[in-house]
């Protein structure tokens, strides 16, 4: 399970204001293996985590490059897996590489979406100069991808937006903290985002979730139910922040468990303008 929460304005009226401000969890088994989050070579041209999961090597979750290419990928919660579908982690990997504009990158993998099991894919276009542009598609929804507005937007293990009790609990507190965000300093907005997605409330009892989940074991389901995962050997093992102000300049903060150790963690973060 995994979740992420993002604001987008793509021209903000005051200088103040962020264009985007994103928080998102990784939900994962806590001995797979992966990198933290830093620049993928010495050209810290692209940022992201790397799973490294032996047949899945280089794949990635969450990412962002300084030319403005920024995917969240998150898993369709669904019955049955097949274990012979495509690796969903190098969706976001190839659209931070590719030269194809974001939507064009999406009308692409609907092409292939059967290929993959259930999956949701976020690609933005940042650009200071042209404008943001942000796409969503699901292939467990509908067949083309398409643009988003500007506006709040939670996405979870089912489409965008789908009003499980989670989401929406958790939209209402990211909406709380964002309303704060041009009176907090950077670092405790931060901070306050961070808090936020490791509220442990469960959101019970939820219809949609047990009905999407219904070949699932009850308890598993109920132990899902919360913005922060936390089951033994599995839940959230990152926190991810990211903010882009109206002039370009990213902060990308991540918080990582060590050592498959929930009393470990490392926070990281990096800042740098976008080249575009």
């Amino acid at each position: 399970m995994c979740i992420l929460f993002f604001k987008f304005d793509p021209r903000p009226v005051s200088k103040n204001a962020y264009r985007l401000i994103l928080a998102a969890n990784r939900d994962e088994f806590y001995n797979r293996p992966s990198k933290s989050a830093d620049f993928w070579d010495s050209s810290n041209e692209i940022l992201s985590g790397l799973d490294m999961e032996e047949g899945k090597e280089g794949g990635t979750w969450l990412g962002i490059s300084k030319k403005g290419k920024m995917a969240a990928l998150t898993n369709y919660l669904q019955p049955k897996i097949d274990t012979n579908a495509k690796g969903r982690g190098a969706l976001v990997r190839n659209f931070l590489t590719t030269d194809l504009d974001s939507f064009s990158y999406l009308k692409k993998v609907s092409s292939e979406g059967h290929l993959y099991n259930g999956f949701n894919l976020i690609t933005a276009d940042l650009s200071t100069a042209k404008g943001d542009v942000i796409c969503y598609y699901g292939n467990k929804g509908e067949p083309e991808p398409i643009f988003l507005n500007a506006g709040i937007y939670g996405l979870s293990n089912s489409l965008l937006d789908t009003p499980w009790k989670k989401l929406q609990y958790g939209k209402q507190l990211f909406t709380e903290v964002i309303k704060q965000s041009q009176d907090l300093a950077k670092e405790d907005l931060v901070q306050e985002l961070i808090k936020v997605l490791n509220n442990q409330d469960p959101q019970l009892p939820d219809p949609a979730l047990e009905d999407q989940g219904k070949e699932h074991v009850q308890h598993v389901l109920n132990e899902y139910a919360a913005l922060c995962v936390r089951c033994p050997g599995y839940g959230t093992r990152t926190n991810t922040v990211i903010l882009i102000d109206a002039e370009g300049h990213v902060t990308f903060t991540e918080r990582t468990m060590l050592n498959a150790d929930i009393s470990q963690w490392k926070t990281s973060t990096y800042q740098f303008k976008l080249e575009t």
